[in-house]
């Protein structure tokens, strides 16, 4: 099993295995036909106002891997994608810029660890 990070506005790439969106919000100037994926877990995603508060902000990535595991504590949505994870290869997609400072990154050290 190989888990990773990706753009969901980047194309497929052979062994990408299954491609979940883990974004609450869909991507902007995408239609669901149009992307990629295959299953969109939005309940994984961070919270509204650790959403907002983290704002993408390097200088707080760690603060908000910290709050965010918390908030993933005891997750059903967690455990979806740690069972998809069981079952082969995992490409974790997100619609932000920078994935290596996303909750995405957050998710795949979970799973990797």
């Amino acid at each position: 099993m190989t888990v990773r990070v990706r753009r969901i506005y980047d194309p497929p790439e052979q062994g990408d295995g299954t491609r979940v969106l883990v974004d609450r919000v869909w991507p902007r100037g995408l239609r669901k036909a149009d992307a990629p994926y295959d299953e969109w877990v939005k309940d994984v995603a961070p919270s509204t106002e650790l959403r907002k508060w983290y704002g993408h902000d390097p200088d707080r990535f760690e603060e908000f891997r910290r709050r965010y595991r918390g908030e993933l504590d005891g997750s059903s949505a967690l455990d979806r994608l740690r069972e998809l994870a069981r079952d082969g290869d995992l490409t974790l997609l997100t619609a932000t810029r920078s994935p290596e400072y996303s909750q995405a990154r957050v998710l795949c050290e979970l799973l990797d660890g």
